[in-house]
Order: structure tokens, then C-alpha cells, then sequence
């Protein structure tokens, strides 16, 4: 209609609550932070208590540099205490949250009360598929990097791993060889490619799957203790489990610890069954040198970000989020700004004439 002219004020959505993870403490609340004060908003960042030094460090940082008081806020604490009132409290008009998906629920449920929009990256477990085409030890070392790097505590580590039968013997040798291999040391080592868990409650956590699967008929191929050579900190082997039915806890839910389940597959359609089944859809991967297979199978993945011929590699210019219970809202890239953006409509009737809508009363 050519006596209207519209247009679109994208404007910073407000106060936002802020609630960062302690596996990646830092680079998290990164994450957040940048695109939220880049839209316009002020934020309140609560970090993780187990992690909250460098987010604290940040804090000094922006003093440092001039930022003004009040839009960046860092509160630390314990989730009921610091976290839950951000979830809550009507002056925060949003909440963006990475961490497990019982915690998710939760702040999803308080915002509801005010109707908050809410952003949540939550668990995974999510697979690679490995077909019978590939390299046998470029392979490997995806799978391994895939759920061994940062000990495992990765939301999208690929911790279940589907092998072709026709390679699965040869290449869990190799996955073994491999895994046999890793420096598992005190981090500021040189040479260390395995450090410890986060806590001694997660390192129980991680002790009980492992239990629990052997209970439940599973075999621990690889690792599933204490490294001998380390008596002290919450260590644990790289780990290696197979005979997996798709009922076990390992394969169900998320370890976040060093640990691999593996099943095999004789198809491409019985590797995509396997594959999708599970609450989660964070990430997927699937390693092939059948570049249509790799799009079919990218296709077909129920997850918000799928890896060819490699795992976890991650780009601030690219979308990062998942789908199902691990949670919705993309962060990074163009995507990452808009949470934190509403976006306004603007119509201007620019005509000199009457609407003409209704029947103007007489002129006396």
C-alpha cells in the first residue's frame, strides 16, 4: 500500500540474567556477555560456584576499562541463593542459561510465571557414526577427541559412537591403542592431554555410570578407574564401554566425564535410527569419505549442529544451540546477538488525505 512506509527498530530486549556452566567458565560467560552488551542490554552475570575466579577477573577487566557501572553485574553463588532470583525477579526481563537440563527446567518454570523469554543450551549425548570408507586412525582420534578433550565435559560430546560391523573389531583395537596412549596428568604438565573432573561430586557421578553399565551387562573395554600413577585429584582413565543396549543409563544419559559408549550398525538407515534415539539433539557427527552420504545423514540428524569428518570444532561466526531437551535458542554469530534484540514494528501513513474508513458526521 503505497501510503504506508514501514520499518524495523531492533532494540536491546533489557535487563538479562546471565547463568554460565564451570566446564568452559571464561569462555562461557563470553559468550554471553559480548552479544548482550552489544545489543544495548545490561546484564547480570552468575557463574558457576565451582568456576567463578575468571569471571570475576572479567569483572576487574571492565572496570579497567571504563565500562560503566551497572552494565555488566557479576553476582556469585549458589544456585537457590544467586541463580533462582535472577530466573524470578521482574526487573530482569530475560534469561539465558547453559548448563544441565534439570536446572533448564527449572529456570524455564520461573520465568513462566512472568511470561520471560529464555534462552537454555543444555545436555547431550550425542553420536558418531563411523562408516567402513574411512581412515581407521584419523577416525579414531576424531572419536577420542570427541569425548576425551576437557576430560569429557563438554555439553555436545559425541559419547556415543556407532561403528560399521565391518570395521568395528579393527577399529576399537585401534580406539584402544589410542586411548592407552593419552598423558593423563596434572594439566600445566607438558604433554597432557587428560586432565581431571571438576569436583569430587562429579567424580563419583562419573564412577557410578561406569558401575552401573558393568551392572547392567556392559563391558568396560578400556580404562573405568583411577589412573595407577595418580593417587591424588579426581582423575579418571579414558574409558571405553561397549556391548550397550539402547535401554542402559550409559547410553541414555549424559556422563559428562571421559567415557564412550559404543554400539554397531549394519546400515545407514539403522545408524540414523540409532543416532536420533535419544531426549537429547544437541550435536551429531558422522564420519564417511561418500560426501552424499555425509549430506543425507547431516539431513537427517535430529540435532542443531552436525559435524562431517570431525568433532566439536566450533566457530563464533556459526549457530550454536540444539534441539529437543537440549534446549533452544542459537548463541555465536549473528544468532548470538539476537537473543538478546526485540524487534519493533514501525508504520507511518504518509498520505495528506482522510483514512475514509468511516462516514464523517455533517458539517452544521
Amino acid at each position: 500500500m503505497e501510503n504506508f512506509k514501514s520499518h524495523i527498530l531492533k532494540e536491546p530486549i533489557g535487563v538479562v540474567g546471565l547463568i554460565t556452566p564451570w566446564n568452559y567458565p571464561l569462555l562461557m560467560a563470553t559468550w554471553k556477555v559480548a552479544p548482550s552488551l552489544a545489543a544495548g542490554c545490561t546484564a547480570v552475570l552468575k557463574p558457576s560456584e565451582l568456576a567463578s575466579l575468571t569471571c570475576l577477573e572479567l569483572g576487574a577487566i571492565c572496570m579497567e576499562v571504563a565500562l560503566p557501572p551497572g552494565v555488566l553485574n557479576i553476582i556469585t553463588g549458589l544456585g537457590p541463593e544467586a541463580g533462582a532470583p535472577l530466573s524470578s525477579h521482574p526487573h530482569v526481563d530475560k534469561v539465558a542459561f547453559t548448563g544441565s537440563t534439570e536446572t533448564g527446567k527449572r529456570i524455564m518454570t520461573a520465568a513462566a510465571q512472568m511470561v520471560k523469554p529464555v534462552s537454555l543450551e543444555l545436555g547431550g549425548k550425542s553420536p558418531l557414526i563411523v562408516f567402513d570408507d574411512v581412515d581407521i586412525d584419523k577416525a579414531v582420534e576424531w572419536a577420542m577427541f570427541g569425548v576425551f578433550a576437557n576430560a569429557g565435559q563438554v555439553c555436545s560430546a559425541t559419547s556415543r559412537l556407532l561403528l560399521h560391523e565391518k570395521i568395528a573389531k579393527q577399529f576399537l583395537d585401534r580406539l584402544v591403542a589410542w586411548a592407552k596412549n593419552i598423558k593423563v596428568s596434572d594439566p600445566l604438565e607438558e604433554g597432557c592431554r587428560l586432565g581431571s573432573v571438576v569436583s569430587e561430586e562429579q567424580y563419583e557421578k562419573i564412577k557410578k555410570f561406569i558401575s552401573t553399565a558393568r551392572s547392567e551387562g556392559a563391558t568396560i573395554l578400556c580404562g573405568g578407574a583411577r589412573p595407577q600413577h595418580l593417587r591424588r585429584g579426581f582423575f579418571i582413565e579414558p574409558t571405553i564401554i561397549t556391548d550397550v543396549s539402547t535401554s542402559m543409563q550409559i547410553w541414555r544419559e549424559e556422563v559428562f566425564g571421559p567415557v564412550i559408549c559404543v554400539k554397531e550398525f549394519r546400515t545407514e538407515s539403522e545408524a540414523v535410527e540409532l543416532a536420533n534415539d535419544t531426549h537429547y539433539g544437541l550435536a551429531g557427527a558422522v564420519i564417511s569419505n561418500d560426501e552424499e552420504r555425509c549430506q543425507r545423514i547431516s539431513k537427517a540428524l535430529h540435532s542443531g549442529i552436525v559435524w562431517i569428518n570431525c568433532s566439536q570444532p566450533t566457530f563464533v561466526q556459526a549457530p550454536w544451540g540444539g534441539n529437543k531437551r537440549s534446549g533452544f535458542g542459537r548463541e555465536l554469530g549473528e544468532w548470538g546477538l539476537d537473543n538478546y534484540l526485540t524487534i519493533k514494528q514501525v508504520t507511518k501513513y504518509c498520505s495528506d488525505e482522510p483514512w475514509g474508513w468511516y462516514q464523517p458526521p455533517s458539517k452544521l
